[in-house]
């Protein structure tokens, strides 16, 4: 049966999820050259950390600040193609990156990429939800290590096409936001003939509500948004800073310190997909607990250990710590389902804000303590994942009808 005829109510539409696993793959890829290139740009524009941390601040507002409204806007609106118009932003981005010529048009560069992402993933998330055919967190894990592959690849990309000869040869990427437009076009014609059925079927969506009383369910949303706090001020510090604490700390080359971080990038691509898999079978809830709060003593004991150790442990935070953000984003799905794009978009964007602003902050005090110190102060943040053994069990919460 043509994939394009399948109905994705009655069972898991895994090409659909593939393919934008796919897009996400190449998106996340285009974003993940920028901090990839920090020590590049660090060199040839003579930044500081704090530099540094901001460029990161600013693409990460330009990713949160507009996905919640996105999200809101095709809640109501559905724009099958949305994705399109997003990589074109991404495109230009990259261009002027690699032709960046000041501080100014860097920050400007970023902020067209991040613009960019904030329209790809609200409406992207929701066609894994709808793909999923009742298997969410699969599919939201299926989406996700799309995503992070393309996050881990982006270092050694770097490595080969950019660091031997400069900023300039970041202009190739461009070509991969090209790609993505293909793979988009591809989602948006399924996307668009499910609307069109649904339209022209007048068939009515049924949604089940967890019956909880407002106190708990805002409960539950403000500790999903610690815990996301916690991950991404975390993450930010590895993402960003990593490369410069393993050549600080060990004395690695610039090229040894992107392999050392694309061991933590590519652990991060397994672990998600694993946490898709348990999550279905074992409960959203306690693979957050697991994935927050497991990833605590790796965590505590890096700043303490040597260079080969180093790698061991931050394959086993990134492993543990990246179920975490599928889960989450399934749980609010199912706690808010009547808001599929503006709970799926508030969250993307609040989880990239918390890494823009986590890495500002840690870039500035880096400047004013050492490399060092900062993940002396980090390794402390997935203790917070304690606070998720408040959170419902919503298996186990009994659901009202509701008819959208």
């Amino acid at each position: 049966m043509n994939i394009l005829s399948r109905n994705p109510t009655q069972r898991t539409v895994y090409a659909i999820l593939f393919t934008v696993s796919i897009g996400h793959f190449l998106n996340d890829m285009l974003q993940a050259i920028i901090p990839a290139a920090y020590p590049l740009l660090k060199e040839e524009h003579g930044l500081s950390y704090g530099q540094i941390g901001f460029i990161t601040l600013v693409y990460q507002i330009a990713a949160s600040v507009f996905q919640p409204l996105v999200g809101n806007y095709t809640d109501k609106h559905p724009h099958p193609y949305s994705q399109i118009s997003g990589m074109a932003f991404t495109f230009f981005g990259v261009l002027l990156l690699g032709f960046a010529w000041s501080y100014t048009s860097i920050l400007t560069a970023v902020f067209l990429v991040g613009i960019g992402s904030s329209i790809f993933h609200p409406e992207s998330s929701r066609i894994a939800f709808l793909a999923s055919g009742g298997r969410r967190s699969l599919a939201q894990s299926i989406f996700q290590i799309g995503g992070s592959m393309g996050t881990a690849i982006a270092p050694l990309l770097v490595v080969m096409i950019v660091l031997p000869y400069g900023q300039r040869n970041l202009i190739y990427f461009a070509a991969f936001a090209l790609l993505a437009k293909g793979v988009f076009i591809y989602v948006g014609q399924w996307y668009a003939q499910m609307l069109s059925r649904k339209k022209k079927n007048k068939n009515k969506e049924v949604v089940f509500i967890p019956q909880l009383s407002e106190k708990r369910r805002w409960m539950a949303i403000g500790i999903l948004l610690i815990l996301i706090i916690s991950k991404y001020f975390y993450t930010a510090s590895i993402g960003n800073y990593f490369h410069f604490y393993t050549m600080h700390k060990f004395g690695l080359s610039e090229n040894q310190a992107q392999v050392y971080l694309f061991y933590f990038l590519i652990s991060v691509a397994v672990g998600t997909l694993l946490g898709g898999f348990f999550g279905d079978k074992f409960g959203r809830k306690y693979v957050i607990v697991f994935s927050v709060l497991g990833a605590a003593p790796f965590a505590l004991a890096l700043p303490y250990v040597n260079v080969e150790a180093t790698a061991v442990l931050i394959v086993c935070v990134g492993l543990i710590l990246s179920s975490a953000f599928p889960a989450i984003l399934v749980y609010a799905q199912e706690l808010l389902p009547k808001n599929l794009g503006m709970v799926s978009g508030f969250f993307y964007g609040f989880a990239f804000a918390m890494g823009g602003i986590g890495s500002a902050l840690l870039g500035w005090r880096a400047d004013h303590t050492s490399i060092e110190y900062i993940y002396f102060l980090c390794s402390f943040l997935p203790l917070f994942g304690v606070f998720a053994i408040f959170l419902p069990d919503l298996r186990k919460v009994k659901k009202n009808e509701f008819i959208k």
